[in-house]
């Protein structure tokens, strides 16, 4: 292992072990000698790569952005239904967030509003929902009546307070709490075409790969084109999304079935 090897390894225990300690105890409480103790690292070390906490801070937060941005971009990666498309990306950032501590954390320090920075680290999901709402349109996936401003709203609110919760309780962030959510929403989203047609519980059954902060770290994108080009005039047993024919399953007649109360 070479020595800028070590570096990024060591930056990179850094930043998870401070996004442990400001997750469970808050940027005040956390201290920079837990923070260098969970690296296996010296506060020598520590000080090499951050002049204080308040730049340890900055690159947690800076490490969940781009991760934030990289689960934005996959939304609209490929040509397929938009509504699809928006149920996988909320799928994977409740996998991101369920899975990495520092984009957790980032999310914590920015809501805190440490060291009186502006950033916005919901901006790139907002943007994403209301993009993928606004190509729905255009293709005609929303139902008669349904705007793209009014739904975004809903759906950031939903998603947003499911992160809220799951500060608390982990399970809010497991694939049936966002599945119920779009059993509910999509009957009244989605247009006739489409009906049953987009799968709740995301088309995305496995991730490959390491998802999260170090892959934002590195700088190594990842992410793949979901569903394909909808269709009109679609024969009987093919689907709508474009994918051609297809056998209904359980997860598509549960769509319609409704929300699935705790």
């Amino acid at each position: 292992m070479t020595k800028q090897d070590r570096a990024v390894r060591t930056r990179l225990a850094l930043i998870r072990s401070a996004a442990a300690q400001f997750e469970a105890h808050g940027y005040v409480r956390a201290g920079l000698a837990r923070i260098s103790a969970g690296a296996g690292v010296s506060s020598g070390a520590l000080h090499f790569h951050f002049a204080d906490k308040a730049a340890v801070a900055e690159a947690v937060e800076d490490a969940a952005a781009r991760a934030l941005r990289q689960a934005a971009v996959r939304g609209h990666v490929g040509d397929g239904c938009a509504l699809q498309r928006l149920v996988d990306v909320t799928h994977h950032v409740a996998r991101l967030l369920c899975a990495d501590v520092v984009v957790r954390a980032g999310l914590r320090l920015n809501v805190e509003g440490v060291g009186g920075r502006v950033r916005d680290l919901r901006r790139e999901w907002r943007e994403c929902v209301q993009g993928l709402l606004a190509e729905a349109e255009r293709r005609g996936e929303l139902a008669a009546g349904v705007t793209p401003q009014r739904t975004s709203a809903v759906v950031l609110a939903a998603t947003t307070g499911i992160e809220v919760l799951a500060r608390e309780d982990h399970e809010w962030l497991a694939r049936p709490s966002l599945t119920d959510l779009w059993q509910l929403l999509l009957p009244c989203l989605a247009a006739p075409r489409l009906a049953g047609a987009v799968d709740p519980a995301g088309s995305e059954r496995a991730e490959s790969g390491p998802a999260g902060s170090e892959l934002a770290e590195s700088g190594r994108a990842g992410g793949q084109a979901v569903g394909g080009q909808p269709v009109e005039g679609q024969p009987v047993g093919s689907d709508p999304l474009g994918r051609g024919p297809v056998a209904r399953d359980g997860q598509a007649e549960a769509g319609r079935a409704g929300l699935a109360l705790r």
